[in-house]
């Protein structure tokens, strides 16, 4: 296991005027200048953010009480009728400028990314991508999808149709730590597009990507008011979130979003989900292997695994397990840790401190019930408090609880098959269902195993770079993974409500003065059996 040196490893190497103390980050100044974009909390009390690389101060934050939420959505529904009477094609051009404005100054948020979630410089720049892809994808076409579309009306010509969109309103997004950047993105982008205003709470430990985002919309033209950032604990500001807002976006753990639900279904107003993984990958015996494991180690450790989508368990077939084994592992071995804000490390660290005392409890958990480590499987607080080596293990049974239960974090677990069926089932057996990878060299084999996976997405010969990155497809999850759909129509659509219009001209629907009603039922039921047979229908 290879690594560089880390910001942590010389004092001498830390400057106290940059966030965390890590050398070439932003400075401090910058990093307070951001924080107070965030509404309220001025007079509370704050809290102290510190980077995973180093374990030293990145910015204090300040923390928003009730009342202050309570305002915010308050400014927010003020804003938002003004901001849904645009038409749709000026707010989209907001979001092409914002596409620019994040690829040209994309340098300064790759280091916040970095210096706040632990992240490698490659993965920091998939959340750049990410947002960018987002915002032009709806920069291009919301419009036609709020569009009114016409629809069938029940008498040809006579009966006029159409299906309109309206904005839900506020939108509450309620924001993971792992993914601060792209995720923002992916949710707050549609629903702004949409018509609708937003009050944001990102996670503390890295709620200075979205406010760099939402700083940079506002220069792209987001008028002040419609999106709003607050930052607070969910325990004093998670009662506003949920009792002020039109629609609730939430990304997280699965029973904090199944508490989540059952207390909006109260107020019935509509929600989506993405939650927890344990997802799958399946090796076919035709699978290139240098390819398969080239892309496992993707698959498996991009955000030191610290990903939603993130691969945990590999089926092989039994003839290339022993092939396909060595290769991984020797590539995982091979992978480099390191803290710098460059391109030279291959992983980054873990997040916090919560993050690594699971991910080592998983590990030794499945050592003590007969697993076997092939590589990795320590922590590393010679590079930095939070870095844990890459782990592949085998040998890992029913009794430990990675088997079933999601680490999030890089550990993965090898194991063999000899029928394709017995691995998809395998596969199935979680509770879990947010996506899948297939290995084959025949495409056509690879998309037949993929449509038998329960998963919201599933990419064949990549690991989830390929549903995540084409944003015209919606991800999400099945089963426990979540509720709803991010990306695409689906991603723009459920942040409106659907209004159906109909103008009827002519024909009335029921029989005419003078008219029997036997003799109207009677031509009615022949005009129905003709209606079935014309196109469209």
């Amino acid at each position: 296991m290879t690594s560089t040196t880390p910001a942590s490893t010389g004092h001498d190497a830390v400057d106290p005027e940059t966030i965390g103390g890590v050398p070439d980050a932003p400075s401090a100044s910058r990093a307070g200048l951001l924080a107070a974009r965030a509404s309220g909390g001025k007079d509370s009390a704050p809290v102290r953010m510190l980077a995973p690389f180093t374990g030293l101060p990145i910015t204090t934050l300040p923390q928003a009480t009730d009342a202050d939420a309570r305002a915010a959505f308050d400014k927010a529904r003020a804003a938002q009728r003004a901001w849904a009477a645009r038409p749709a094609a000026e707010r989209q051009e907001v979001l092409i400028r914002l596409h620019d404005l994040v690829l040209a100054r994309q340098d300064e948020v790759l280091d916040l990314v970095q210096v706040e979630a632990g992240k490698a410089r490659m993965d920091a720049f998939d959340e750049v991508s990410g947002t960018a892809l987002v915002a032009a994808y709806y920069g291009k076409h919301s419009a036609k999808l709020l569009a009114p579309k016409k629809r069938a009306g029940v008498i040809p010509v006579l009966t006029k149709v159409a299906e309109v969109r309206h904005a839900k309103g506020v939108v509450a997004v309620i924001s993971p730590w792992n993914y601060p950047l792209a995720l923002t993105a992916m949710d707050v982008l549609p629903a702004l597009a949409a018509g609708n205003t937003v009050v944001q709470k990102p996670d503390n430990q890295t709620a200075l990507s979205a406010l760099w985002l939402h700083e940079l919309a506002e220069e792209a033209g987001l008028p002040a008011g419609v999106w709003q950032i607050i930052l607070g604990r969910g325990s004093e500001i998670g009662p506003a979130l949920l009792e002020e807002s039109d629609y609730l976006c939430f990304t997280g753990s699965t029973p904090t979003g199944k508490q989540l639900a059952g207390q909006v279904a109260q107020r019935l107003t509509g929600y989506s989900l993405e939650l927890g993984g344990k997802n799958p990958m399946i090796v076919l015996p035709d699978a290139d292997i240098a390819k398969a494991a080239a892309g496992a180690v993707t698959a498996c450790f991009s955000s030191a695994g610290q990903l939603c989508v993130s691969v945990e368990r590999i089926y092989v077939h039994e003839s290339v397990r022993e092939e396909f084994t060595r290769a991984f592992v020797a590539k995982t071995a091979a992978l480099q840790l390191g803290a710098s804000l460059d391109y030279s490390a291959g992983m980054g660290s873990l997040t916090s401190a919560s993050q690594l005392e699971t991910v080592s409890a998983h590990v030794e958990d499945a050592r003590a019930a007969g697993a076997t480590v092939l590589t990795g499987g320590r922590a590393r607080p010679d590079l930095g408090p939070l870095f844990y080596e890459p782990t592949v293990l085998a040998d890992v049974t029913p009794d430990a609880k990675l088997f079933a239960e999601e680490t999030f974090g890089p550990v993965v677990s090898i194991y063999g098959y000899t029928d394709v069926t017995d691995a998809i089932e395998r596969a199935n057996d979680t509770r879990y269902g947010l996506n899948a990878s297939v290995w084959s060299r025949n495409g056509r084999a690879g998309w037949e195993v993929a449509a038998r996976l329960k998963a919201g997405t599933v990419n064949v010969n990549e690991g989830f770079a390929a549903t995540f990155g084409s944003v015209d497809l919606p991800m999400g999850g099945m089963k426990e993974s979540g509720v709803g759909r991010r990306n695409g129509a689906d991603g723009l659509l459920k942040y409106t409500e659907s209004q159906s219009i109909a103008v009827q001209r002519g024909l009335r629907l029921r029989p005419g003065k003078g008219m029997p009603p036997k003799l109207w039922v009677k031509g009615m039921t022949a005009s129905m059996k003709v209606l079935r047979r014309l196109p469209g229908r």
